[in-house]
């Protein structure tokens, strides 16, 4: 992987705890320059990026993340940022919705939850801050607005990433239950059931392009 965070104590303070639960580090970057170039020359599986960078501190990060998707699709990204900012969300999200993650600082708990969420991105995952889908669910589209409460919950859990015995039991109902939800969403998001189509990630891919118009 590589790293980009101008906070020299957190950039090296990451490298230490990933690489001792088995990441490798390539490089490093402190700015938007840094990263792109460091991409380019080692093609990572996953980039951790931050937002604001300099010399603005202001989006630097995030046009970088960005550019890089464009340059190196096959590259995850994952935004690792004290902001929560759903239009910077909608920004990454452009174009094909796979291998991204968005995640805020202050609410990651565990380090086995970041590095699940690094490995997921990795795999061409998506990972999202529950508060970053919360914001862009509430900006309401058609389809969206068909959903009944509970299949956005279930909606938005999918589109973290959770399978649907982890759905369950964050919802405290049955597995089953989760497929019906599922399944309604599918219906109401007008995905036809095909041997060869995964109705679970288009509908993941329907709902982030719609949350972010």
């Amino acid at each position: 992987m590589v790293i980009a965070e101008d906070s020299v104590i957190l950039r090296e303070g990451m490298v230490e705890l990933l690489t001792a639960r088995g990441c490798e580090v390539l490089a490093t970057a402190g700015d938007a320059d840094e990263l792109i170039a460091a991409v380019a020359e080692y093609t990572p599986d996953v980039a951790v990026v931050d937002i604001r960078m300099p010399p603005t501190h202001t989006d630097e990060g995030i046009r970088a993340a960005v550019q890089l998707r464009a340059d190196h699709p096959d590259v995850g990204i994952l935004v690792f940022s004290q902001h929560a900012e759903p239009s910077w969300a909608a920004r990454l999200l452009a174009g094909e919705v796979s291998g991204i993650g968005y995640l805020l600082k202050e609410r990651v708990a565990a380090t086995a939850d970041f590095l699940e969420a690094l490995h997921r991105v990795a795999a061409g995952g998506v990972a999202l801050d529950p508060e970053i889908v919360g914001r862009m669910l509430n900006s309401g589209t058609r389809r969206l607005d068909r959903l009944t409460a509970r299949e956005r919950e279930v909606l938005d859990l999918m589109a973290q990433g959770h399978s649907n015995r982890s759905i369950a039991g964050l919802l405290v109902i049955s597995e089953r239950a989760v497929e019906k939800h599922a399944a309604s969403v599918f219906g109401k998001f007008d995905l036809p059931s095909t041997e060869a189509d995964n109705r679970r990630v288009k509908a993941v891919v329907a709902y982030l392009r719609e949350v972010r118009a």
